[in-house]
């Protein structure tokens, strides 16, 4: 199997795994509407945002184009390495799978945020259709981003003595995010738990190619 054809099997796994869960939260449930998966600490609980990852986002309509415009420059930026990285002899798998895992989640939430607005009507206090007959709620790139996965695995109050959040209610861990972002957060994950690992071998394997040529 060829390293290309190994990127496009991880890319467009997570995309589907991320955008298949995404359609069944839109056409099952509305937003704010949970479940238990796991006992107390994994929920299932659906949300948009506008942003970012776990939730982050710019204000307004313009910053909505803003972080839409630079995550397409972004996606490009990342095909590109990706496939470059494909085409050298000296590329790991390791680091080839962990790129493709950042630009798959990556290019999850952009299809969320590019026509979701298009494809769906609002999901607050109904069951969103697909493609419904009076249009969607927004138009394209002013799509809100679906999310769905929350672990509190902790949650309690800060003690009568801590500084600023004085018996403040807290919960670990409090944002509520979707596979893409996982996807992006283990790709960034490897490299940097791997990248000794991963470069010395791209620099070993290029050193054997130039002995044997």
């Amino acid at each position: 199997m060829s390293k290309l054809t190994k990127a496009l099997l991880v890319l467009f796994g997570v995309l589907f795994l991320d955008q298949a869960l995404k359609i069944w939260i839109k056409t099952n449930m509305f937003i704010g509407q949970e479940f238990n998966v796991l006992g107390n600490w994994f929920i299932i609980h659906f949300t948009e945002n506008n942003g970012m990852a776990f939730g982050f986002e710019l204000a307004g309509d313009y910053g909505k184009i803003i972080l839409s415009t630079f995550r397409i420059i972004a996606v490009s930026a990342i095909a590109w390495f990706l496939y470059k990285l494909t085409k050298k002899e000296e590329s790991t798998n390791g680091l080839i799978v962990s790129v493709a895992l950042v630009l798959a989640g990556a290019i999850g939430n952009i299809l969320d945020s590019a026509f979701y607005g298009l494809i769906f009507n609002e999901s607050y206090y109904q069951v969103a259709s697909l493609f419904p007959a009076e249009g969607g709620y927004s138009s394209f790139l002013h799509g809100r981003v679906v999310d769905m996965l929350y672990f509190p695995i902790l949650d309690g109050h800060f003690p009568s003595w801590f500084p600023i959040w004085a018996n403040e209610e807290f919960v670990f861990f409090r944002p509520v995010f979707n596979i893409a972002d996982s996807s992006i957060t283990i790709g960034v994950l490897l490299i940097l738990l791997f990248q000794r690992k991963i470069f010395n071998s791209n620099i070993t394997e290029k050193k054997n190619v130039n002995i044997k040529s």
